[in-house]
């Protein structure tokens, strides 16, 4: 069983930019409830099929696929919750972790969070001047709720 541990933080400027290049993802849920999720993304030229488990702390259980990206493309139009989630996601290493920071797009434009995956969930990790507040533990911010409650619609 694949497990993934992550923390995610707000980001406070966009100096990541000068040093990464972004891929345009897009990304649906079949399933999105609080103890699973089910999702199709597209990222770049690739699609895939994610089924996620309820965080415990920062870990839970994740099995993603490679599937055909026009089933990916098939099953975000005609399957997936709208609306769909767009966003440039950038990957930048910093002391040996690998961040990946998502500048999303549409009714969540504005938003900008990173996120750096873990081995243990006590692992020290350095943070770059760029990382602002830590969001690990606040649901308003996973891709599934932004669905729902799209970040435009905060202020």
């Amino acid at each position: 069983m694949a497990k993934e541990i992550e923390r995610k933080f707000l980001v406070k400027n966009l100096a990541f930019k000068d040093y990464a290049e972004g891929i345009l993802y897009r990304q649906g849920y079949i399933t999105n409830s609080a103890d699973k999720v089910v999702r199709v993304r597209i990222a770049g030229d690739k699609g895939y099929l994610t089924i996620k488990t309820k965080n415990i702390g920062l870990t839970r259980s994740e099995f993603e696929y490679e599937i055909p990206v026009k089933d990916a493309d098939e099953l975000l139009r005609s399957v997936c919750e709208k609306p769909i989630i767009e966003k440039y996601r950038y990957t930048y290493s910093y002391e040996g972790h690998t961040w990946e920071i998502d500048e999303f797009l549409g009714a969540n434009e504005g938003l900008v969070i990173a996120e750096v995956e873990l081995l243990t969930e006590d692992e020290p990790v350095s943070k770059p001047d760029w990382i602002g507040e830590e969001v690990s533990g606040d649901s308003k911010y996973y891709n599934s709720n932004l669905i729902k409650h799209p970040y435009q619609n905060w202020h």
